[in-house]
């Protein structure tokens, strides 16, 4: 298999950069968009999160709690002409129990598959 690793880092920044817009206009289409039909959503309450109904069902509820202004930064990313992955950092900003807005954020690890099309689309995404 060749390391496309130079290549795939440029591809999934360009797809965070679009998942970033997609989640800070509140988009849950366009979020669960960016999601294989097959995915899993793995957030840290230890819900298996899965197909697209589920995936905008769950950013649905984020949104609602008022979170806004996410930020993807790769740490790490590789892959080859099938499959891609990423680790990341996260940010975003929510509301605390309080109500308060308050900065929240951790670490993200994404598996994404090629499409026929040539585009990266996200199987799996789990986040603490």
């Amino acid at each position: 298999m060749t390391n496309l690793a130079p290549d795939v880092t440029a591809e999934i920044a360009a797809s965070y950069a679009e998942w970033d817009l997609a989640f800070n206009k509140a988009d849950t289409k366009a979020v669960a968009a960016a999601y294989v039909s097959n995915a899993k959503v793995l957030p840290p309450t230890h819900e298996v999160i899965s197909g697209p109904a589920e995936i905008e069902k769950f950013f649905a509820g984020l949104f609602s709690s008022g979170f806004t202004d996410h930020a993807l930064t790769i740490i790490d990313a590789g892959g080859d002409e099938k499959v891609a992955y990423s680790t990341a950092k996260w940010s975003a900003r929510g509301k605390g129990a309080d109500g308060s807005r308050q900065a929240f954020g951790g670490i993200a690890t994404h598996v994404f598959e090629r499409q026929a099309d040539g585009s990266l689309k996200l199987r799996l995404h789990t986040f603490n």
